[in-house]
């Protein structure tokens, strides 16, 4: 996969299926899949379908895409938690963002040194 040099790559290329993702969960208001460059030994990214800038940007109008969200994070957190032991959740604000669409980050394992799958 090319690298990414835009501004929202889940709205650009995840979320319409522009590549070819490992997917755990889909549905009309959340997408989970393995990240496509893993930090971490186990790395799964849970975004919504709709575009919220970041967590500290979401409003109450964002509740019921929230909800559907955090569903399947903890969904995920839990089965990644079982088969590993241990997860860790996360999602980044401001500089800290790459991609700027509230995305949350499910992780275990050991950091992957950069530049390996």
């Amino acid at each position: 996969m090319e690298p990414y040099t835009g501004q929202d790559f889940y709205c650009d290329v995840a979320i319409p299926r522009l590549v070819d993702l490992d997917v755990v969960h889909e549905d009309e208001r959340v997408l989970a899949f393995h990240h496509t460059r893993p930090f971490w030994q186990v790395h799964l990214v849970v975004v919504p379908t709709a575009h919220i800038p970041s967590l500290t940007a979401a409003t109450a109008e964002h509740a019921a895409d929230l909800t559907a969200l955090f569903t399947v994070v903890q969904q995920v957190a839990r089965t990644v938690e079982h088969e590993h032991g241990a997860a860790a959740v996360l999602t980044n604000l401001g500089a800290y963002q790459d991609s700027k669409h509230l995305h949350v980050h499910v992780h275990a394992g050991p950091r992957r040194r950069p530049g390996t799958t």
